[in-house]
């Protein structure tokens, strides 16, 4: 089998992170050394073994997102739905029936969907 590579150009970034909430801030946060860790405030951590973390503080989805989309989805997932529209704004890139299906984003991400999980549990 044999397949042709293509080239591959990052045009665009986004980031939700502990640091902050766009490249620019989570950047800064790195240069000065900042940790994105400390107590959990999202929920009562006070049974749990370890009550630190790496938590997303000052998160609006709304920013990004309607309602609909918003209750539609788990926290993580609005992460990455947000920093994907964070890396297309910064690409300036128009997304379009030509251009769609060369179009990729790459999602890096922690441990999502505990929430759902934790939900779901109780039904």
């Amino acid at each position: 089998m044999s397949f042709k590579l293509k080239r591959v150009v990052v045009t665009g970034l986004g980031a939700i992170t502990p640091l902050g909430n766009t490249v620019a801030k989570y950047w800064q946060g790195l240069i000065e050394g900042r940790s994105g860790i400390g107590p959990i405030t999202l929920f009562d951590a006070c049974c749990l073994p370890c009550q630190i973390a790496g938590e997303v503080k000052g998160f609006d989805p709304g920013d990004y997102l309607n309602r609909k989309d918003i209750k539609r989805m788990d926290r993580f997932a609005q992460f990455g739905v947000c920093a994907s529209l964070q890396a297309i704004a910064d690409a300036k890139l128009e997304i379009n029936d030509r251009n769609a299906t060369e179009i990729g984003v790459l999602i890096g991400s922690g441990v999502g969907g505990l929430k759902v999980m934790e939900d779901q549990e109780e039904v």
